[in-house]
């Protein structure tokens, strides 16, 4: 496959000696791709999304990334101390180094404002921002330094229904843009399928993935999400430059 930014090589991770909590896991992510990382509670998401981006090492096996990878990354929930005065055009240049000159900040914060919808949110604490204009502030903090990679933790955890779809549509509006590969953590496929070209289906170990086409009816896909068959009506996947390929369960001895 052309154009690989990260490859993860028979990962597998143990903590204190017990249960394995990722068993034996490979899988690619390319340029300009949409990968929606799904599984419940305790399978092992975030500790992969951790090693792929080399915060935390493996017990065995290993990652690789391409030369010039760059990754923004949109934390699930960021606490920012109410007596701090930090303002969101401030905490946006903390996303440069401070060699970065006042000019290319300002165009880089200026492009965002425009792209994410700021200009009311750009003088005001972050700490006083409601839950929707957080998540865009934080998308905006991603995207800051024109990543190749944006990874999304839960990206609309806990915050309204239609601040979702708004934020949903500006996460695909600028992946369209900047031709940028995204990864997400997510809990809610029917918001997400349309736009999802790799679904990878994890609990410890990739039960399956590919296209949500390709693993809808896969036992471990029907278990945690039942029959998504009534939403194809609507869905229309449209890959971009990959192909997918459907993994059988890995079965324990």
């Amino acid at each position: 496959m052309k154009n690989i930014l990260i490859q993860a090589h028979h990962i597998c991770q143990s903590y204190r000696q017990q249960r394995l909590a990722l068993d034996n896991i490979n899988l690619t992510l390319a340029a300009d791709q949409i990968t929606t990382l799904i599984g419940p509670n305790g399978a092992g998401k975030s500790s992969l999304v951790k090693i792929l981006l080399k915060i935390l090492t493996p017990t065995s096996g290993y990652v690789t990334h391409a030369a010039n990878l760059r990754v923004g990354f949109m934390p699930q929930k960021l606490f920012i101390d109410p007596t701090l005065p930090l303002s969101v055009r401030r905490f946006l240049a903390l996303g440069f180094d401070a060699k970065t000159s006042q000019k290319h900040l300002n165009t880089a914060i200026d492009e965002l404002n425009e792209q994410l919808l700021l200009s009311q949110l750009l003088e005001q604490p972050v700490h006083s921002l409601s839950g929707g204009e957080l998540q865009r502030v934080l998308l905006a903090r991603a995207l800051i330094r024109d990543p190749n990679l944006l990874v999304l933790d839960e990206p609309v955890q806990g915050i309204d229904l239609q601040s979702q779809n708004q934020l949903y549509q500006l996460i695909y509006q600028q992946q369209r843009q900047r031709r940028c590969a995204v990864l997400m953590i997510s809990h809610d496929l029917h918001l997400v399928m349309k736009n999802t070209d790799q679904v990878i289906c994890l609990n410890r170990h990739v039960c399956c993935s590919g296209s949500l086409a390709h693993i809808q009816d896969h036992p471990d896909f029907l278990a945690q999400f039942g029959d998504m068959s009534p939403y194809q009506a609507w869905y229309q996947h449209q890959p971009h430059h990959c192909e997918h390929q459907h993994t059988e369960p890995h079965h324990h001895a």
